[in-house]
């Protein structure tokens, strides 16, 4: 689609997907400042769920929107509501947790590292359920064969009948909740 940087962002972008009422989703292939303060400024939600040290914050942001990741947004008017970063399994095999996975080293799982929408359009208008699919449907078109992650223990069986845990993880960061490693395979 459009790789051209059409709105307001200075972040080199490729258009996925855009409606009428100002809605865009894009795959950032370069983020530029003013999407970098938008995302540190988004990611403050999750301090009481991850703790301080699990934030993108300025020191680190790079390790999260590079050439081996897949940042995907949702903007509305120009203002970053939401993403979700993608990330090959592979560049996580020196964390001691990607080992419980059998796909380690088979190239064919797309790990999601965070996915985040502001909260005041959380469980409204449907936009995490779009930026969700966006990224699905992009991984299984670069023949990703699954998705996994992390999640709050329970979470990962909303996703889809075919969703297994593969081990539970009693601490995870500063998370006062037991999480879970699943993996989801794309049909």
């Amino acid at each position: 689609m459009d790789k051209n940087n059409n709105n307001q962002s200075d972040s080199k972008i490729e258009l996925l997907a855009e409606s009428s009422n100002g809605l865009r989703f894009e795959l950032i292939e370069q983020i530029g400042l003013s999407d970098s303060i938008q995302i540190i400024n988004l990611c403050k939600e999750l301090h009481a769920l991850y703790g301080k040290n699990a934030l993108i914050n300025n020191n680190n942001i790079k390790k999260y929107f590079n050439h081996k990741t897949f940042p995907f947004v949702a903007r509305l008017n120009n203002e970053i509501i939401g993403f979700i970063i993608g990330v090959p399994l592979e560049i996580f095999s020196n964390e001691s947790w990607s080992h419980y996975d059998t796909n380690l080293g088979k190239k064919n799982t797309i790990y999601t590292y965070m996915f985040l929408v502001r909260s005041k359009y959380r469980k409204k208008f449907g936009y995490s359920k779009l930026l969700k699919m966006i990224y699905i449907n992009w991984c299984k078109k670069q023949n990703f064969k699954f998705v996994t992650g992390h999640v709050k223990s329970g979470i990962s069986k909303k996703f889809s009948k075919d969703t297994i845990v593969i081990k539970i993880f009693s601490k995870w960061y500063d998370s006062k909740s037991p999480f879970e490693y699943y993996r989801r395979p794309l049909k």
